[in-house]
């Protein structure tokens, strides 16, 4: 709707602004930084910063931008858990106090699982926030290098893009594979 009512800016017009001056990419760090605390898609952020920030650039926003955000909403979600209902989510609560950071970096290497509501729960949980850390930027990297590159080099189509496709999609189909899994060994114990 936005589109509609003002002008969309030309890509080179969003590349100067962001990269303009040396407070451009602090201005796109904390508008993907508070964005992560929303439901609103990161890849669709992440393609952005490989168009305006290129592929190096992008990654390092991106990551830097996806572990405040990240860390925001952890916090934000332990602090509501200790302060209205003082509940732990049991199982998971469990796995993540006994595994944390390899828990936390297998559900970030997953696309399929929406980075805003794992963000908010391992705050509900017993982890540590340092494994948690750790394991979101070891966990997010092989999504964020790929979205990146489809925003820097998507345009040309090249070996880059098809490696970034190809990651996402066995990303994807690793991640369907563990639901299944999950979901049959479910139903195995009803």
């Amino acid at each position: 709707m936005a589109a509609l009512l003002f002008p969309v800016p030309s890509v080179e017009e969003v590349q100067r602004y962001f990269t303009g001056t040396r407070w451009g990419p602090v201005v796109f760090v904390l508008g993907y930084a508070a964005l992560t605390l929303t439901p609103v898609p990161k890849n669709v952020l992440s393609i952005g910063a490989g168009v305006v920030f290129g592929a190096a650039g992008g990654v390092g926003v991106v990551v830097v931008a996806a572990l405040l955000g990240a860390s925001a909403a952890f916090w934000l979600g332990r602090e509501a858990v200790e302060n209205y209902t003082g509940a732990r989510v049991g199982r998971l609560d469990e796995v993540l106090k006994r595994r944390g950071f390899v828990a936390v970096v297998g559900v970030r290497l997953l696309p399929v699982l929406p980075f805003t509501a794992i963000n908010y729960l391992a705050g509900l949980t017993s982890v540590a926030w340092w494994p948690y850390l750790l394991g979101t930027a070891l966990g997010i990297l092989p999504g964020t290098v790929s979205y990146v590159t489809l925003g820097a080099f998507g345009p040309q189509f090249g070996w880059q893009v098809q490696a970034a496709v190809a990651v996402l999609g066995l990303l994807t189909v690793a991640g369907l594979g563990m639901a299944v899994r999950m979901r049959y060994k479910g139903a195995e114990r009803v």
